[in-house]
């Protein structure tokens, strides 16, 4: 007895199937989606060159009507004169943000992953209510406990000093968010279980299996603490004082105290200050994105 079998009909050799014209579609970038992406780049980099411009000019020309649209040639002495000025003390400024938000990110990236690396793969009592806890601290803003923060830093004897501004912000409730759900995804249970069957402690645990994993999620970490630190306001101007101890958008604002405000001055600081984001997205910037697309894969 013999069976037959049925077989669909063979697919034209020379015809590509339906899904994939359906998929080349999708890809297929359309006029529409250029216009709207080269628009979207002018707006964003825009105010980057008016910054330039502005800077590059002087005050008369920066408040002339219509305003200019090239650059001039006055933006290294606009520099030197913001370096020079003894009331921003930019220079000063630069150095303790870059000390400040330095420490605040590598402090954040370690206690955050570490932290991180608990709430998703370890087990003890209260692990829920703790995180929790967490994440409810994540919403409430700073300056509902700057008067009892502030009080702290005077009984330490802190106020006006570099400590001030740095050890409140050693940790917090984002970077051990983002950190745990980033491991709870990118740590296999299988490969914890391995080390502890070779004989690693927690710490090398965490250290040889976890913060490999964790890298592309740290690297995302610290680039947005590193710019929210550099570009904090409101803290260090509460407890800093002393202008010849300031952080550099402390700095900035000493630019724009005076009756007739120098714009060409003020841009010109901007840009400096502007400079070292810019230097390490250059830098970092490949390892970022690199993770902020893994990151997207893994979830």
């Amino acid at each position: 007895m013999t069976t037959t079998t049925l077989r669909p009909p063979a697919r034209p050799s020379g015809r590509p199937p339906r899904d994939a014209h359906k998929a080349d579609r999708i890809w297929k970038a359309t006029p529409l989606t250029w216009v709207g992406l080269v628009l979207g780049v002018i707006l964003s980099l825009f105010p980057f060159y008016w910054m330039i411009v502005i800077a590059s000019r002087t005050n008369d020309a920066a408040n002339s009507w219509p305003p200019p649209f090239l650059p001039g040639g006055k933006l290294g002495e606009n520099i030197q004169r913001v370096l020079e000025n003894g009331d921003a003390n930019i220079v000063k400024g630069l150095m303790n943000s870059f000390l400040v938000s330095g420490t605040i990110t590598i402090a954040t990236v370690f206690f955050g992953s570490l932290a991180g690396f608990a709430f998703a793969k370890l087990r003890f009592r209260g692990k829920n209510a703790m995180l929790l806890i967490i994440l409810a601290s994540m919403m409430v803003p700073i300056q509902l406990g700057v008067l009892p923060l502030y009080i702290l830093m005077a009984k330490l004897e802190w106020l006006n000093t570099m400590p001030s501004v740095t050890v409140p912000f050693l940790i917090g409730g984002f970077g051990i968010f983002m950190m745990r759900q980033y491991a709870e995804q990118a740590v296999p249970n299988e490969l914890i279980e391995a080390a502890r069957v070779d004989g690693c402690s927690t710490w090398r645990v965490y250290w040889h299996v976890v913060v490999p994993a964790l890298r592309p999620a740290a690297a995302v970490l610290g680039l947005l603490t590193f710019m929210e630190q550099w570009n904090q306001f409101f803290w260090p101007f509460v407890v800093l004082a002393d202008p010849a101890n300031p952080t550099v958008q402390i700095s900035l604002r000493s630019l724009n105290t005076a009756y007739f405000a120098d714009n060409s001055q003020i841009f010109a600081g901007t840009l400096v200050a502007t400079l070292p984001l810019f230097v390490v997205f250059v830098l970092f910037g490949r390892q970022i994105i690199g993770g902020i697309m893994e990151g997207a894969v893994k979830s």
